[in-house]
């Protein structure tokens, strides 16, 4: 079974070509050409997580899963949280024949899945970027959105601002504009036109009040029911689309939190960026409207990752 490390995953799998990947592998789910399965996490000792997210992408063609640990504690001693591998199997006879570092593929898809939902519902003029959250996401967040619009100025707050002081002399460069690293949330989303929200938190960060008519929001970091990163009310102003109603429905602390206060209705979530991308529901209808795509990850997006990876590298790219 061959295999790439994290470093031959971000050298073969760009940011440019892993977004138009990901607008392809989320149109063949809404058209249902691929099977998207729930995740199932053991719970470890100390608070640590094990998953296990399979997905089929085809007839013919290939499936797999991404088996991952999650180990907040990992950050204190200069490691990544999420570790593990992305598994891609034949679908014609399952043999296992493709390996590749999870955290890597995650760290990419991630941010290029937030691109297509940004290009499909951020204002055309959006130009002012919040960061939430100055980890590698919040690196893969800024070089996505980079390529979607065009950046005049970009803000970053995290916990720590030293972290968030350091992401903004690191990371200049790559758009080519200023990014003031903030003291506060508020200070940072203040002007945004998109927001990208990538912390653990499980308690909300972004508040409705901070942000302004006509923002985007990328809501990435929260993926369990008991944690959000957006007040209700705020989940209330927008337009909500998912990656997939069935894990915001079973998943999302920022949908399910705000539906049990009563705050919105079931038909609050509008449905998935794929529908968007087929034509089948509506974006953006005003220029005011606050819209938010809450990411939960899909399995699919990861085994897709690996095909690309494998077929690439059979082919000598």
């Amino acid at each position: 079974m061959e295999q790439m490390d994290r470093r031959q995953v971000l050298r073969h799998l760009s940011m440019k070509d892993c977004i138009e990947l990901m607008r392809a592998t989320l149109r063949d789910y809404a058209q249902g050409k691929s099977l998207q399965y729930l995740r199932t996490v053991t719970r470890l000792p100390a608070d640590n997580l094990f998953g296990f997210m399979p997905a089929y992408l085809g007839d013919h063609d290939y499936f797999g899963a991404k088996v991952i640990t999650v180990f907040p504690g990992n950050h204190q001693a200069g490691l990544p949280s999420h570790q593990g591998g992305v598994l891609l199997f034949d679908a014609d006879r399952g043999t296992p024949c493709f390996m590749a570092d999870g955290d890597a593929i995650t760290q990419i898809r991630t941010g290029a899945v937030s691109a297509v939902a940004t290009d499909l519902l951020a204002s055309l003029g959006a130009n002012q970027l919040a960061i939430l959250g100055a980890g590698a996401q919040g690196r893969s967040h800024l070089e996505a959105v980079a390529l979607v619009r065009k950046l005049a100025a970009v803000t970053v707050w995290d916990a720590r601002l030293e972290n968030a002081e350091r992401f903004a002399t690191e990371m200049a460069d790559l758009v080519g504009c200023p990014i003031l690293a903030c003291a506060s949330a508020k200070e940072a989303v203040e002007n945004a036109d998109i927001i990208c929200t990538l912390t653990p938190s499980p308690t909300p960060i972004l508040e409705s009040g901070w942000v302004k008519s006509g923002a985007h929001i990328n809501a990435v970091g929260a993926c369990a029911p008991a944690a959000r990163e957006l007040d209700s009310a705020l989940v209330a102003r927008c337009r909500l689309y998912g990656d997939s109603v069935e894990s915001v429905e079973r998943e999302s602390g920022d949908y399910l939190i705000p539906l049990a206060e009563g705050v919105i209705p079931k038909e609050h979530l509008l449905g998935t960026i794929g529908q968007l991308l087929c034509g089948e529901i509506a974006g953006r209808t005003s220029p005011e409207d606050v819209t938010l795509f809450d990411a939960l990850g899909l399995a699919i997006e990861d085994v897709a990752c690996a095909k690309y990876l494998y077929l690439a590298g059979k082919e000598g790219k």
